[in-house]
């Protein structure tokens, strides 16, 4: 669509996944196997037919910004259609980013040669499928100066979430950060309106709400202040999320914690997941490796106990199942599992070597790690906390090239 530009906030700390983003931005952790967190939100632009999108990057972006690069350089600059990584420029003050609406205030300079009639801000860390052109006739049903993209969650999970009031023709009227009684979608007693971190704009009303944002001394948050601040004086209404997904329960999620980024990676490998890769309809594009394909090796009956599988799991290319048994987990593109290896309920993400007779279970394992012979991982929580990352439910994480030394070897 030529009247709208696209702003993806993918500039976060994601301080809730280290040690994940201990040497990334949040946008740029691996998912899923092939993907990265982004490829998503990306997606939905292209499926949506958005052809100008400005990625906002800032902390630990040099995977981000060569992931964009390598994966997102498919449209054609000469037609004025781009994917590109914007990095902060102080343009205008010595501050880096100060909050998501200062993030754009300070790249709308984007905005003075494009002439859209509206923006679009996302989020670059959600996984979810949605039309945004959606969103666009709502806003022109409704006459709104902005629309907040709003999903229906049970009221007593609402605490967590920025909660969004509104009246009957779903005008907004209060916006509050996870509030201790969040008020109820009319007529839907028992759900409430959660933001999704989506907000379509008319760029006027955008440039005067950031000018006169950017004069006071607030948090210069989209949620915090800016849409509250437009309740009072703008036509501001909430858009109710339509699942691109087509599944039976609307599939959106904020993977901000180590367990519901575990969660989420385990729920594609269920014989009928809840999130669909597989739908050509609403293909989720990314940065193809040169890998070649996956392989099973050793089928040596159950009795000698080296036999190569790997049963409900995602493989991906380039990944050697070598002897080893694989289960209920997700594997990233360059995995070897070797002889007598036992892997179960785990994310093993690109180039980590799991070695002979080792025994994982619920566990993150980060890019270029090597498991020497005879590793447990996943069996003594306190043997893991000794040296491993582990959450309170148990879950154990290995950071990004880790150094692991071989286990002690009692055998004589």
């Amino acid at each position: 669509m030529k009247n709208i530009f696209t702003m993806v906030l993918a500039g976060g700390r994601g301080e809730r996944l280290h040690p994940l983003t201990e040497h990334r931005a949040k946008p740029a952790v691996p998912f899923g196997g092939k993907y990265r967190i982004i490829d998503f939100t990306l997606s939905n632009c292209l499926n949506s037919g958005l052809r100008r999108v400005a990625v906002l990057i800032q902390y630990k972006s040099h995977s981000l910004d060569r992931h964009i690069r390598t994966g997102w350089d498919v449209l054609n600059v000469e037609l004025g259609e781009y994917i590109a990584s914007m990095p902060p420029q102080q343009r205008i003050s010595e501050e880096w980013y100060r909050g998501t609406a200062d993030a754009v205030y300070q790249n709308l300079f984007l905005l003075d040669d494009d002439q859209s009639e509206y923006v679009l801000i996302l989020a670059g860390d959600h996984i979810y499928k949605m039309d945004y052109m959606e969103m666009l006739h709502w806003l022109v049903a409704n006459n709104a100066d902005v629309v907040v993209g709003a999903i229906d969650i049970p009221i007593e999970e609402a605490h967590r979430f920025g909660v969004i009031a509104v009246d009957e023709s779903f005008r907004v009227t209060r916006f509050d950060e996870k509030p201790k009684t969040p008020p109820s979608i009319p007529n839907e007693p028992t759900k409430a309106f959660a933001s999704m971190g989506i907000y379509l704009f008319r760029t006027k009303s955008l440039r005067e709400e950031l000018a006169a944002d950017a004069q006071e001394g607030t948090a210069h948050d989209f949620g915090k202040n800016i849409i509250p601040r437009m309740i009072a004086n703008r036509r501001v209404f909430a858009f109710k999320f339509q699942d691109a997904n087509r599944k039976a329960v609307k599939y959106w999620r904020d993977i901000g914690t180590l367990d519901a980024y575990w969660e989420a990676n385990l729920d594609l490998v269920a014989v009928d997941p809840e999130f669909n890769l597989y739908d050509q309809q609403w293909p989720i594009r990314t940065y193809q490796g040169q890998f070649p394909p996956a392989k099973f090796v050793f089928a040596q009956d159950y009795q000698g106990g080296r036999m190569g599988v790997a049963l409900d799991s995602i493989v991906c290319g380039g990944c050697i199942i070598s002897g080893g048994r694989v289960q209920n987990s997700v594997l990233s593109p360059n995995v070897r599992v070797l002889d007598h290896a036992d892997v179960r309920d785990s994310v093993i993400m690109e180039n980590v070597v799991i070695g002979e007779h080792c025994r994982i279970r619920r566990a993150i394992i980060d890019k270029d790690v090597t498991l020497p012979s005879k590793t447990e991982i996943g069996y003594d929580r306190q043997a893991d906390a000794e040296r491993f990352h582990v959450t309170d439910s148990g879950l154990v994480v290995i950071s990004k090239g880790m150094k692991l030394h071989a286990a002690f070897d009692t055998s004589g």
